[in-house]
């Protein structure tokens, strides 16, 4: 468990960093100034996402022949390496109103959809099929989402900017190759 939680908690954190859900961290931060619905928010919507994620990793970890699923695994690590020499980019900043929803409803509901189809989603499908370990990747990667959001919030857009966010998304790249090399590779 506690590979595949270190792993995991590492390479989403670092897979956040510049990703478009960070960036909705920063905008809600700045939009609301108040961190805790923010966090609170952001945790709840990580925690239920990468669970259905995990679980989908795990199905398919699962049915999956072994060398079906080493190379539909290496094949994915690799991808989502090439994905994450792609920074992210907000659109235009958008106005949101809390109205009955509140803070916390907002960030819950803008962040899960945000989320759905993101690299990190994907990276903790990948991750549980991987180490058939659920909770380890489903807390890891829960983990590294708030490492890498809650100094964003706090922090305000001050944080993002002095970030080397290419060499970051560099090291996440190589981390993404290496897992895709070592499934091929059997290792």
């Amino acid at each position: 468990m506690i590979t595949a939680f270190l792993i995991s908690t590492g390479t989403v954190a670092l897979a956040e960093i510049g990703d478009k859900t960070q960036l909705l961290s920063l905008v809600l931060a700045a939009r609301y100034r108040k961190p805790w619905p923010i966090i609170l928010g952001v945790l709840a919507a990580t925690l239920v996402n990468h669970t259905l994620a995990g679980a989908l990793g795990a199905w398919l970890g699962a049915r999956l022949t072994p060398e079906l699923m080493r190379w539909a695994l290496a094949i994915s690590f690799i991808g989502m390496s090439v994905w994450m020499l792609v920074p992210d980019k907000l659109g235009p900043q958008k106005e949101y109103k809390a109205g009955k929803l509140g803070i916390f409803g907002i960030t819950l509901i803008a962040f899960f959809i945000a989320e759905i189809g993101d690299k990190t989603q994907l990276a903790t499908i990948a991750l549980a099929a991987r180490f058939h370990d659920f909770w380890g990747v489903v807390l890891g990667t829960t983990v590294g989402m708030m490492l890498a959001n809650v100094p964003a919030i706090l922090l305000g857009d001050r944080f993002a900017h002095r970030l080397p966010q290419r060499w970051v998304h560099a090291i996440a790249a190589g981390i993404f190759g290496v897992l895709g090399v070592m499934a091929m590779l059997k290792i």
